[in-house]
């Protein structure tokens, strides 16, 4: 796969509110990331990083500057041409999983194979095998309120992963979840990278699953930061 820059953020600048209530969150965010790399979001609580997912992912605007997702300036598109881009290229799990309440665990993992235009027996078997890694063959057929939040947790993630993404975006994906089952998050996160190129961005608060990661940058005072 070309090593071409799959995101571009130049002078990104995020506030909120006006005069002297305005606040700026982030405020000249610089980033190029690579096709197959996989980046760690690290700071303190509060400091904007799940703001700054979102913008990576066109779930929202910056103030200013600009973001290239696979080559496309999202600030020049309207919300369906964002949409379509997202829906061909972009997976994407943030801690309000944001799964369709009327749908069973696995019909909610199937949903992004279907939309691919794989034929529904593709879709349930690999969504099904997803989901029995994660510790929820027995909960294929519950609603999304009939699971814990770490149970959800795994369907959002799981669906994300069927997605077989270009790019995935995380906020916190092994939070809540206890040590053996974020560890096999883990593991899949990166067996996703490592076999199919998927490009990952998580934001996490967990050292060893930054440590995983190509490149760690923290977010202080707006701007991001590269560690060793």
């Amino acid at each position: 796969m070309p090593a071409e820059n799959i995101l571009e953020v130049h002078h990104l600048k995020k506030s909120v509110g006006q005069g002297e209530q305005e606040l700026s969150i982030l405020t000249g965010v610089e980033l190029l990331v690579k096709r197959g790399q996989s980046i760690a979001l690290v700071g303190e609580s509060g400091s904007g990083k799940s703001t700054l997912l979102a913008i990576l992912a066109g779930l929202d605007d910056g103030s200013s500057g600009e973001v290239k997702l696979i080559g496309q300036p999202l600030h020049a598109m309207d919300e369906e041409a964002r949409a379509a881009l997202r829906a061909r290229h972009v997976g994407f799990v943030f801690q309000s999983f944001m799964l369709i309440p009327t749908l069973n665990a696995l019909e909610n993992v199937e949903l992004p194979a279907l939309l691919r235009g794989e034929t529904d027996s593709q879709g349930r078997s690999h969504a099904k095998a997803l989901l029995e890694q994660l510790g929820l063959g027995k909960r294929l057929h519950h609603l999304p309120a009939q699971l814990s939040g770490g149970e959800q947790q795994r369907v959002a993630l799981a669906r994300a992963f069927n997605g077989r993404p270009d790019l995935l975006f995380a906020d916190e994906p092994t939070g809540n979840l206890d040590r053996q089952t974020g560890d096999r998050i883990a593991d899949l996160l990166f067996s996703l990278n490592r076999e199919h190129g998927t490009t990952l961005v998580l934001v996490t608060h967990d050292p060893a699953l930054a440590a995983r990661c190509d490149r760690r940058l923290r977010l202080v005072n707006g701007q991001l930061q590269e560690e060793s």
